[in-house]
């Protein structure tokens, strides 16, 4: 199945744990220590965020540590883009509608 980042960021847990990577890399531990699901769901939602490209794991001795990586997310503020552009001018349409009605009074 193939996933995008769209995907990635639907799950709030998915969110959290992007937010707590934002400050720092953490074990696959230290990242299920932080939620109140169990640690084979925190490592199916790392293992979607890494489909996605939102975190690398990086093995090291023993350990593996997951840190995220927020370029993918571009995609996403590109698709924003577009619609904050679309309301912008609908705002600024309205201004000049209400000065309009402002100056006929």
């Amino acid at each position: 199945m193939r996933r995008d980042v769209f995907q990635a960021i639907a799950d709030p847990n998915r969110r959290a744990i992007l937010a707590l990577l934002s400050h720092q890399r953490l074990t696959l531990n230290g990242v299920a220590e932080n939620f109140r699901i169990s640690r084979p769901a925190v490592s199916r939602h790392i293992k979607i965020l890494k489909e996605c490209g939102l975190v690398v794991v990086i093995p090291q001795g023993r350990e593996r540590y997951v840190e995220a990586c927020f370029d993918k997310l571009g995609e996403v503020t590109d698709w924003i883009e577009q619609y904050r552009k679309v309301w912008e001018d609908r705002f600024n349409r309205l201004d000049d509608l209400l000065e309009q009605m402002k100056k006929e009074k």
